[in-house]
């Protein structure tokens, strides 16, 4: 296992770097972390990723200099069990939930993770998009059973949060290879409508709003809405919509939207977002493939621990961080992706480009399972 590290400057793409490294075993150095901003070093919710990473894995070493700006981790086992941590309120807890989906299915027991802090807010995906989305994803690759879960136990809006998640996961020995090419037309549509702390008439504002729009396009188009009250409805007020799309052949494209955290920016009226999110929606739809845009690098690091076999998987356009994190399997598992950008056909009006891509796995084993 022991093997030479990885150095890498700057604080970004943290995230993909310790997720990768943790399931390579590669140690890595991250130096110059903000060292050229007034308050240079590591943030309080980096800090706080690093500690649940500390949580799930056994024998990890990891070492920050004095004034944040240089770590060093040397990934342990990942163990996994019961886990309870609370998230850094700076970000939700879809960011130290997406490393989570990556992280789980090659643990040594099965995790069972509670989760507190912002559940929904407008930066990262909120836990009802990825429920909705990567766990159809994962169940494709081989990732299910009934221990495969992400429950809202109580929904904390930013800034305050107070929220509270439970995710559990099965671990898998080794992971299919699957060929995702076919999209197929949307069938239906389904959302959530939250509010919490607000009147409950304003997720039926959104609803209504939001229906306006794609009702003109699919007639089955159901949004739930749910209303948290007292202790589940977390510390701060705010609403919300999550809407996805399922195609004839499983695939998932998902939009969000979240109001603005109580006290920052300009607010926003519940009309305007549900109208906003479902044209979001569109988009993604518009940009196509089998996989959306916030579940790509999954879908990628997942058919690159796939068993030695030829995975295919039709995407969207790539994005930025999907780009990166192309660089970083490279580094870290020395795997390179064929890829094909298929333009659409003149007379198909299908979108954007999409991008065939196909890797053979690297036959990774999980070698923290203890064999039955």
């Amino acid at each position: 296992m022991a093997s030479h590290g990885l150095d890498y400057d700057g604080c970004n793409f943290l995230r993909q770097r310790l997720v990768l490294s943790t399931l390579s075993g590669k140690r890595v150095k991250i130096k110059n972390i903000r060292s050229k901003e007034d308050e240079p070093g590591l943030r309080d919710f980096e800090a706080s990723f690093i500690r649940l990473l500390d949580k799930v894995t056994n024998g990890s070493r990891i070492e920050i200099n004095q004034t944040g700006t240089v770590l060093f981790y040397q990934p342990g086992l990942l163990y996994g069990g019961s886990v309870e941590h609370d998230c850094n309120l700076q970000r939700s807890i879809g960011y130290y939930l997406e490393a989570l989906l990556m992280l789980a299915p090659f643990m040594k027991t099965p995790l069972r993770a509670t989760l507190r802090g912002v559940t929904n807010d407008p930066t990262d995906p909120t836990v009802d998009l990825l429920k909705a989305t990567a766990l159809p994803l994962m169940k494709k690759f081989g990732i299910d059973g009934e221990g495969l879960e992400l429950k809202v136990v109580k929904r904390g809006m930013a800034p305050g949060g107070g929220g509270e998640v439970l995710f559990t996961c099965p671990v898998r020995r080794t992971i299919k290879p699957v060929q995702l090419t076919e999209v197929g037309k949307i069938k239906r549509i389904r959302g959530v409508a939250y509010s919490v702390r607000v009147s409950p008439q304003m997720a039926n504002r959104i609803v209504d709003s939001a229906r306006s729009i794609v009702n003109k396009f699919l007639p089955d188009v159901y949004i739930h809405t749910d209303h948290m009250k007292g202790a589940n409805s977390g510390k701060s007020p705010g609403f919300g919509l999550m809407l996805v799309a399922e195609t004839l052949d499983g695939c998932f494209y998902s939009a969000e939207m979240a109001s603005t955290p109580q006290g920052q920016g300009d607010p926003v009226l519940p009309e305007d977002l549900g109208v906003n999110c479902a044209k979001l929606l569109l988009e993604e739809i518009y940009r196509g493939g089998c996989v959306d845009s916030t579940n790509q690098s999954l879908a990628l690091l997942l058919m690159t621990l796939g068993q030695q076999d030829v995975s295919k998987v039709l995407l969207g356009t790539l994005s930025l961080y999907t780009i990166e994190f192309l660089r970083h399997i490279r580094d870290f598992f020395q795997i390179m992706f064929k890829i094909d950008v298929q333009k659409p056909q003149e007379d198909e009006r299908k979108g954007g480009d999409k991008v065939l891509m196909t890797c053979v796995g690297v036959g990774y084993s999980n070698i923290n399972k203890t064999l039955k």
